[in-house]
């Protein structure tokens, strides 16, 4: 553990501070890809950092401060967007579940897509999965504990994902 974490560990704010400073680009980068919307992106930063600050004293440096709070990061951005599609299931249903699923089309297709754009422009579930998997490293395994899914369905989205990402990249 490093003597900055003992020391926000201890209520030191300016320890937090640098520590802030050091991660806020890759927890924002974290949320960005997760959420696709850089105003959701910056409120789940936010709230990653209060949460870390909230929750510093259990961390007991068994890994790196970075995993720490990137897990945690994820757990915040997966709690708050289970809450709001629960909140949006009990005001809004559909006949075709399908139609909330696609993803949307480039404004300009001549410009054509870069992979930001098409991870963006996945459906929620694949992406949050392909992130998780491809670009974060974690485990099928892992990916259902923090997501609420079974390590099939995981497993299913990644593969629509990488399909989805296919197609959209060859056009």
């Amino acid at each position: 553990m490093t003597d900055l974490v003992r020391q926000a560990q201890q209520g030191d704010q300016a320890a937090f501070q640098s520590l802030y400073r050091e991660h806020v680009g890759r927890v924002y980068a974290l949320c960005l890809r997760l959420t696709a919307d850089a105003g959701e992106a910056e409120e789940f930063t936010q709230d990653a950092f209060v949460r870390a600050w909230e929750r510093l004293a259990t961390f007991r440096g068994e890994s790196a401060f970075s995993s720490w709070l990137y897990r945690l990061t994820v757990n915040v951005v997966f709690l708050s967007r289970r809450a709001a599609r629960r909140r949006l299931q009990r005001v809004f249903a559909t006949d075709d579940p399908g139609t909330l699923e696609r993803p949307g089309r480039d404004a300009n297709p001549g410009l054509g897509v870069d992979l930001e754009r098409a991870v963006a422009a996945l459906p929620p579930g694949a992406r949050e999965v392909f992130v998780l998997h491809d670009v974060e490293g974690y485990r099928h395994e892992e990916i259902a504990e923090l997501t609420g899914i079974a390590v099939g369905t995981s497993k299913a989205q990644l593969f629509r994902a990488r399909r989805l990402l296919r197609g959209m990249l060859e056009s």
